[in-house]
């Protein structure tokens, strides 16, 4: 790993929240995620599964998680299963944590090599009357393809078909949302290298630059300041490319005139930013691009205003139409007697803003959250309106991170420059 360690008292009080949760006499099975084939001998990069770091800080593929809070044998309260190294893996690809490594990471007393796993497993399960099993309910997720999870889970029920079985991602979709000082932190670093990654870039940018080129500056920055690389896959979306919303060929030239649609943020230590700025390629905006981006500003600003404590997002999206709607109506795009009489399922704003205005973010970019759970403090969330016009080639979207404490919301980007003329000033510097 790239990052810095991490305090390990997170992973111990995460663990802790955890177990408060469950049934009496339950255990819990986690696993890390895949390691996915990108050709004949490579795998994609390890991305771990946000569940098993969230609870244990380890970064490492083929490790198993296993809480028993009620194990009559203290020893197995907690056990953590890791990938033994040998010389051929040290020499093929390098250092593999040591037991005493992951202990210090983890907090986690009890290691044992994952080929140990099957038979402590049959030591302890038949004292337990629950098991807490793991998939993936993000409700962003359509399931195409089968997954480690899944494939344990079949296995477990095969081995052992009498006990009860539960969802762990219930409890996880609650506790995640909420972050600890820790983990604001993290995502604050995150923010804060994205912060620098823009700065380079408003310095770069001019006219005849392609967009990879951007894109290149971006994790220069990210992987210079620690940073594991992108979050997500970045759009660097010049002139009409910026009206896709999630354009990601990076391919074009950046031409005079034209507004560059960036959308990017840095992965540190597995949390994660989510930026979005839209500049001029010339250093000036034009005052038609300007009115627009200062509308859009301005639904950021107001929308901002409405995370709270107790907000339910639905409604928050709707407050949200209707401030875009009156600043769609300032920009002439739609008609304010269309408006009185238009469908409230099928709200005209949508044309021109047609996503949601705010996702948590964390662990995951679009992190795990209840989508009908109230806003609370310690939920971290975007604020992202846009207004895409292909018709002027013209796409602006601004976003930042807010938190949501119990005195207010703190912008975690508001170091990040972001007024029209403040972003005119710099790149003409």
């Amino acid at each position: 790993m790239k990052y810095g360690p991490i305090i390990t008292d997170l992973f111990y009080t995460n663990r802790k929240k955890f177990c408060l949760k469950l049934k009496p006499n339950s255990i819990v099975l986690i696993n890390a995620n895949d390691e996915f084939p990108r050709s004949g001998d490579q795998n994609h990069t390890f991305k771990q599964n946000a569940d098993l770091f969230y609870l244990t800080g380890i970064d490492q593929e083929q490790t198993i998680l296993l809480l028993f809070p009620d194990c009559p044998n203290p020893l197995y309260k907690e056990v953590l299963f890791l990938r033994q190294t040998n010389e051929h893996i040290a020499v093929w690809e390098g250092h593999k944590y040591t037991k005493e490594e992951a202990e210090k990471a983890s907090g986690i007393k009890t290691i044992y090599w994952l080929q140990e796993f099957d038979a402590i497993l049959a030591a302890v399960i038949f004292y337990a009357e629950n098991i807490y099993i793991n998939t993936n309910e993000n409700d962003r997720y359509e399931h195409t393809v089968s997954y480690r999870d899944l494939r344990f889970i079949q296995k477990l029920k095969e081995k052992y078909p009498l006990h009860q079985y539960l969802r762990a991602a219930p409890i996880f979709r609650n506790l995640r949302a909420v972050k600890s000082q820790v983990e604001v932190e993290l995502i604050s670093k995150a923010c804060q290298i994205t912060r620098d990654a823009f700065l380079r870039v408003l310095k770069f940018v001019k006219p005849g630059v392609s967009e990879y080129e951007i894109e290149a500056e971006i994790i220069h920055e990210f992987i210079r300041q620690r940073g594991s690389g992108h979050a997500y896959n970045p759009i660097i979306a010049s002139g009409s490319n910026a009206t896709i919303l999630h354009y990601n060929e990076n391919n074009q030239v950046c031409k005079d005139g034209e507004v560059i649609l960036m959308d990017f943020g840095a992965d540190y230590a597995n949390y994660n930013a989510d930026l979005t700025r839209s500049i001029p390629v010339n250093g000036r905006f034009t005052s038609r691009q300007k009115e627009v981006y200062n509308s859009v500003l301005h639904v950021m600003k107001e929308s901002a205003k409405l995370l709270k404590g107790g907000t339910i997002w639905n409604s928050y999206q709707e407050e949200v139409g209707k401030i875009m709607t009156s600043e769609l109506i300032k920009l002439k795009l739609l008609d304010k007697n269309d408006v009185e009489k238009q469908n409230p399922a099928m709200p005209l704003y949508k044309k021109y803003f047609m996503h949601g205005n705010s996702h948590h973010l964390g662990l995951d970019v679009h992190d795990f959250a209840g989508r009908y759970t109230p806003f609370a403090a310690g939920n971290v969330l975007t604020v992202e309106p846009g207004i895409y016009i292909p018709a002027e080639g013209l796409g602006i979207r601004l976003e930042n991170n807010i938190l949501i404490t119990e005195n207010g919301t703190v912008d975690l980007m508001a170091d990040i420059p972001l007024e029209a003329e403040h972003i005119e000033e710099l790149m003409n510097a």
